[in-house]
């Protein structure tokens, strides 16, 4: 049998490119060498309890109705309805520095009235920046040269602090590049963070990405779980084959792979010469996740999700220690609009990591490792935040070395390599890359990578 397309990984962008083609009738096969789909952005479950990872949230929000919006745009090309996915909109989220604090909504106006308040003599600059960020295309296929958003908003801004807190949840939610992130990014971030803003689907991620799969099922495409790609066999300068970890060989006219693009090059035999200049990612991160006998309001967490950091300066690298507990994300799930409260009170708190660091250690230090980088992370914490430790009933982390495990991803690299492949392309005419390294960022827009490297390169041959 030959496929029309094979695609590597069941993570938004794979199943939405697997969709997208299946609705053409295409002859599709998603594997997946895990048997949890989801990649990325997936879950777990613990002590009978189902957790989201990856982003705390769905960017890109716009309300039923809005088809040319990011998320209106993914509805129309996956042919779901506004009410299929049950979102439920943030309350109020935070970017909090010692000196200021700028509060946002879904409600974009709110956002302007603080940077207003707090930044008064910066208002006009960022409405220029503003312009600038509404009338760039920053889903342009072609790739030019990088343009540093740090640079761009020197341009328009003059007082550090307002750039680093503009800087500091989009490099979080997004950027693979070390104290900056290319602009085009920065708008893809920017619109839907702040312009657009957060929601959360009724039943989390696992049920977003059960959706997808029931509807790339009921229009006949197939799964492979737990049987990942071991080889991409070229020939000719075509892939001609895919070759399964246990062996089976796979024919297909076609291969999308969101495993990244070094990734995806590595897997290649023979290796593609790029391979050798290719640059992998750095930034990753730890997470731990608290749950707890009370909601998180009782305890004096009023936000949705809090981007914070301890210092004036923020820093966005790879850390020299295990972690960087002077900045993170705090994400409370219960303060989203959910039409009945959830269960139980849940806090999620991340952090840059190292992952040299955790890659290198033992089974028992890995432990007491991850037990003693929380506890320090939790004592920065309740310097600006009230303390929750008595009402935890459960907790869980996951470092680097999870993120490498469960995504493949070299060095934990939550957002990949710097350098991306906006049109999807490799070396290989019939091999092509889909997700992170294609460079649409968050859930909306790797689900959106999926649908547009399918469009692109498959449905239009």
């Amino acid at each position: 049998m030959v496929y029309d397309a094979i695609i590597i990984g069941a993570g938004l962008s794979g199943l939405a490119g697997g969709i997208r083609l299946a609705l053409f009738d295409k002859k599709v096969l998603i594997v997946e060498k895990h048997t949890v789909i989801g990649g990325l952005n997936s879950f777990y479950t613990r002590k009978n309890r189902i957790f989201d990872v990856g982003l705390h949230a769905m960017t890109n929000y716009s309300p039923a109705g809005q088809r040319k919006s990011p998320l209106g745009k993914l509805l129309k090309q996956l042919r779901f309805r506004h009410e299929d996915f049950r979102l439920c909109q943030q309350e109020t989220s935070e970017i909090r520095f010692p000196e200021k604090s700028l509060h946002f909504t879904n409600d974009f106006e709110y956002f302007k009235q603080e940077i207003a308040e707090q930044f008064p003599t910066q208002m006009d600059g960022f409405l220029k920046l503003l312009e600038k960020i509404e009338n760039y295309d920053e889903l342009s296929l072609v790739s030019n040269a990088p343009i540093s958003a740090k640079a761009v908003l020197s341009e328009y801004l003059s007082d550090p602090l307002l750039i680093d807190m503009l800087f500091c949840p989009l490099a979080y939610y997004g950027s693979a590049r070390e104290q900056d992130m290319e602009f085009y990014q920065f708008v893809i971030m920017f619109k839907s963070v702040f312009i657009e803003g957060f929601s959360k689907p009724e039943g989390g991620m696992h049920y977003i990405l059960n959706l997808m799969v029931e509807k790339y099922r009921a229009l006949g495409g197939e799964m492979l779980m737990g049987n990942g790609a071991k080889s991409i066999r070229i020939q000719n300068g075509r892939a001609i084959a895919l070759v399964l970890a246990d062996g089976t060989e796979l024919q297909a006219k076609n291969i999308l792979s969101s495993a990244g693009y070094l990734e995806t090059l590595r897997l290649c035999d023979p290796a593609p010469v790029e391979l050798e200049s290719a640059e992998p990612g750095q930034m990753t991160f730890m997470e731990s996740i608290f749950v707890l006998d009370k909601l998180p309001k009782e305890l004096g967490y009023d936000q949705s999700i809090v981007f914070f950091s301890l210092n004036t300066k923020f820093e966005y690298r790879s850390p020299q220690i295990p972690i960087d507990p002077d900045s993170g994300v705090l994400c409370c799930p219960n303060n989203f609009q959910y039409p009945s409260p959830l269960p139980e009170g849940i806090l999620r708190l991340t952090h840059q990591a190292n992952y040299e660091y955790w890659n290198n250690l033992s089974r028992s230090d890995y432990l007491a490792a991850k037990k003693e980088q929380r506890a320090q992370a939790l004592e920065k914490l309740f310097k600006i935040f009230p303390n929750f430790s008595q009402s935890v009933i459960f907790l869980d982390s996951f470092t680097p070395k999870t993120i490498e495990k469960y995504t493949g991803h070299l060095n934990g690299a939550v957002y990949g390599a710097p350098e991306k492949s906006k049109d999807g392309r490799t070396p290989y005419e019939n091999l092509f890359i889909c997700g992170t390294d294609q460079g649409f960022l968050g859930i909306i827009g790797a689900t959106l990578s999926g649908i547009s490297m399918a469009n692109l390169h498959i449905l239009q041959n």
